[in-house]
Parts: C-alpha cells; structure tokens; sequence
C-alpha cells in the first residue's frame, strides 16, 4: 500500500511540474516575443526608412511647390529650402531606391517622382572673373535650376573620364527642371566647343563677359593673392615696354580677347544658343540681366528684383534670401575686392589694344557692351 501510495505521489509531482513542458512553454514564449519584437523593429524600421528616405530624396529635388506633406505622416517639409549636394544623401536615401536608380518615390497623392542625375542642358562657359559665380548663385534661386556648385572643369581637364563620370557629378533633377554647372575656362579652351557638341548639340551656352582691361585687372589681382611674389602687372602685360608692344599671350590679357574665342564656339553652335551677359549690368541691374537669362532657358521670370539687396560696402548686389537659409547672403570676400592699382597710362594703353577686338565682338554678339 506505501509503495503504492508512494507512486501515486510521484505520478502527482510528475503532472504538476514537467520539465519537458515547462522548457516547451518557455520556448514557445521566447519565441512570441521575439518575432513581437522583430515585427515591432520592422515596423519602426519600416516607416522611419521610408520617411527618410522620402525626405532624403526630396531634400534633393526642388521643384516650385515650397510645402510638401510626406506620406501618411503629415509633417510639412519644405522642399525648396534646401541646397543639398549629391554627397549629402544618406544612405537610407540611396538604399531605399538603389543609388542607380532613378529615385521612385510616391508621394500622398500616388503620383510619382522622379529624380534623375542627368547631363546638362546649360552651361555656363565663361569667363573668369566676369561674374560667372554670380550668375551661378543668382539663378540657383530659380526652383526649376539645378546647378553643381564646384566647377567640373570636365571639358577642358577631366574629359579622359568619360560622360558617365560627368553625369554623376550632377546634382539629381526633375523632368522640367535645368541641370547647369559652370566652368569659365571652358569658353577659351580650344578643344572645349567640338566637345560639348559631341555631348549635346542643343546645350544652352552662357557667356558673361566684363569690360577686358577691367577684367584682366581682376585676374591680376586674383593672381597676386596666391603668389605674392609675380612681378608687376606692368611689366607681365608688355612684350617690350619701351616699344609699347604688349604680350596677348599672357592670360589675363588673352582672355579678354572675346572675338577669338566667340568665333570658335560659333563654328559649333548657332548664336541664338548662346546668351551673353554684360558682367557691369548684372552688378547694377541684376535683376533685369537675370530676366534675360531666365528667358533664354525658357523658363518663368521668378528671380526678380526682390531677391536682391545692393550692399553699399562692397559694391556688389546681395541676395536676400538664398536657398536654405533665412540670413541675407553676399558673395565671398575674393568677390569685389579692391583691384590693384595700374598706371592710367598702361591701362590706356590697353583700351587702344583691344578697341577693335572689342568692336569685332560687338558685331559678332549684336549688341555693344559700352566699353571705354
């Protein structure tokens, strides 16, 4: 009788705690609580990837709609507000869509986006120190402009590279909105006009150009403050002073020499594809000469006169507001610094020099740029 009662004591415990269940039971919570948690994690991972990805992308794209409700979450993002480079998108962004594809993204309403890197369809090509930077930073306003900030420099050093290296240095863009970048060698560069030809035969070209002897200053002036030691302007600018003969092939001066160039890049294209901007009106009319601009690239005049400030100090139009930022914005200090100082006889010398190139430009452009 013990030894029964003693088994049926044992078989009691044994219902009240199996060890096999217990473990199973354990498992079998573990295991709820980990696809709980992982579900969860997808979840966050899910909707934070995508917002950000979403925001990633839109950050990039600026089109004339300054708010943006991003899908579902209702957060108003402007889009405009910002000057995103290509580097700067993270890699949720790039991943959510893969960075060579093209950014498809569906936006509350369902319709797509679609941001591409694409070659340009404007180019700024010169000239240096004509105010190239400038009209780079004034049309960056434009919500249908997406411009490279650096120079490229692709056409007259990089162009081993290849167009598809070019094309990644793009800033991503919507159907209908402008791809430019500017690099002001470009337009004395002899190589430069067949091979932008070669890359599009219908790329709008933008030339500003400055009052030579002015601008040869200028470059001068650049010069000196990165090699202190060069000698005087003077005696760079002269063959032979005495004589008077002056050396066009030193670069400031060569520059200047806008016939020349002009009329290789009008064996390549028709002059209606190429727009001149008078570097002394976009500083005292800015507005008007990015008017003209604007017209050329067939888009709607939205840079007007209310963008601008004129700051008396540097003699030089501000913007007022710039992309992404509230502050007022004026170009950096190498912009409108003090030029140095020529003898009036050499500079007088110098607008006999290039009184008839310049009015063999004046007839080539159509229109006389008033210089002295």
């Amino acid at each position: 009788m013990a030894t029964f009662h003693h088994h049926h004591h044992y078989n009691h415990q044994h219902h009240h705690h199996p060890p096999s269940t217990d473990l199973r039971r354990l498992f079998h919570r573990l295991t709820i609580a980990s696809s709980l948690s992982i579900l969860c994690f997808s979840l966050v991972y899910f909707f934070t990837g995508c917002c950000e990805s979403e925001l990633t992308e839109n950050s990039e794209i600026r089109s004339p709609t300054s708010e943006f409700l991003v899908s579902g979450a209702g957060w108003p993002y402007e889009r405009n507000g910002t000057s995103v480079t290509k580097e700067s998108v993270t890699a949720a962004g790039e991943s959510a869509f893969g960075s060579d594809h093209s950014g498809l993204e569906a936006n509350s309403s369902g319709k797509e986006w679609t941001a591409t890197r694409r070659l340009p369809q404007a180019l700024i090509i010169g000239v240096k120190k004509g105010g190239t930077r400038a009209l780079l930073e004034f049309l960056r306003l434009h919500p249908d402009i997406r411009a490279l900030g650096s120079e490229p420099h692709f056409f007259d050093r990089h162009y081993a590279r290849g167009l598809d290296w070019y094309r990644s240095m793009m800033p991503k863009a919507l159907d209908g909105q402008i791809v430019m970048e500017k690099t002001p060698r470009y337009f004395v560069t002899v190589e430069t006009p067949a091979r932008v030809h070669a890359m599009s035969k219908d790329v709008k070209l933008i030339v500003v150009v400055r009052d030579p002897v002015t601008r040869a200053i200028s470059d001068y002036t650049q010069i000196i403050s990165k090699t202190p030691n060069i000698p005087a302007f003077e005696s760079l600018a002269f063959k032979n002073r005495s004589t008077g003969q002056i050396d066009s092939l030193w670069s400031p001066l060569w520059i200047g020499l806008y016939a020349q160039h002009m009329e290789r890049w009008l064996a390549w294209f028709p002059r209606n594809q190429i727009h001149l901007v008078s570097g002394e009106r976009l500083i005292s009319d800015p507005a008007g000469e990015l008017g003209k601009v604007q017209d050329f690239l067939g888009l709607q005049r939205i840079v007007t006169d209310k963008h601008f400030y004129f700051n008396k100090t540097k003699g030089f139009p501000c913007l007022k507001k710039p992309e992404g930022s509230s502050k007022p914005h004026c170009l950096g200090k190498t912009k409108g610094r003090t030029h140095a100082s020529i003898n009036p006889e050499v500079i007088q010398r110098l607008r006999d020099f290039y009184k008839p190139h310049n009015q063999r430009f004046y007839q080539m452009a159509g229109q006389d740029f008033g210089w002295q």
